[in-house]
Formats: C-alpha cells, structure tokens, sequence
C-alpha cells in the first residue's frame, strides 16, 4: 500500500482552493462539485465539502522545501501566515495554519 492523498473537510471551499492553489502554489489536478484535489509531490492534498475539524491534534501537512526562511517568505508575500523559523542541528522547520486552522509545516526534512 501506498498514501495516495490527504483529505481535508472544509467548509470554506473557495478560500481552501486560493489558498492551496494560488498561495502554496499547488497545481489543481481534480475538480468536481464539493472536491477538489492538488498534486503535492508523492501525495495529493484534497479537499471535501464538510465541517472542518482540525481540533487540537488535528492533521498536520509538511511539505519539504529545501530553504525554508526563503520559501516562508516567498509564501508570506502572497498571504500565508507562518511563525518563525526554527532552525535545528540536522534541519529547519515553520509552522503555519491554512484558512481553516489546519496546521502545515515547511520543512528541510
């Protein structure tokens, strides 16, 4: 078995969609009415009509990036927020939440 994609539930279909499309700069590879499905390297990201949920220990989605403070900067321009980058021994790494107060992570892991 392999992970084909992550689904994420949402409410606010139109500001996902800008937000994992224009913002993140993911390329929309399927859309139909209440989906909508981005390729994002070996998984795809999806979003569904529905509540979203993201409660406290909700789904993180981690998109490796090779030079993270560059990206979340290039990200924050085009409306992102993302806290500040932490930089470790081995890799660096940001966090941020999309529209829905789902969590990411850029990450040079």
């Amino acid at each position: 078995m392999r992970i084909a994609r992550v689904i994420l539930f949402t409410s606010q279909m139109e500001a996902m969609t800008e937000f994992y499309g224009k913002v993140l700069g993911l390329e929309l590879v399927t859309e139909e009415p209440g989906w909508r499905e981005f390729a994002a390297g070996g998984v795809n990201l999806a979003l569904h009509s529905g509540p979203s949920s993201p409660g406290r220990k909700g789904p993180k989605i981690a998109f490796h990036v090779e030079d993270v403070t560059a990206m979340r900067a290039a990200l924050a321009a085009r409306g992102a927020k993302f806290g500040k980058v932490r930089i470790g021994e081995v890799f660096a790494l940001c966090d941020g939440k999309d529209p829905d107060g789902n969590w990411i992570q850029l990450s040079s892991r």
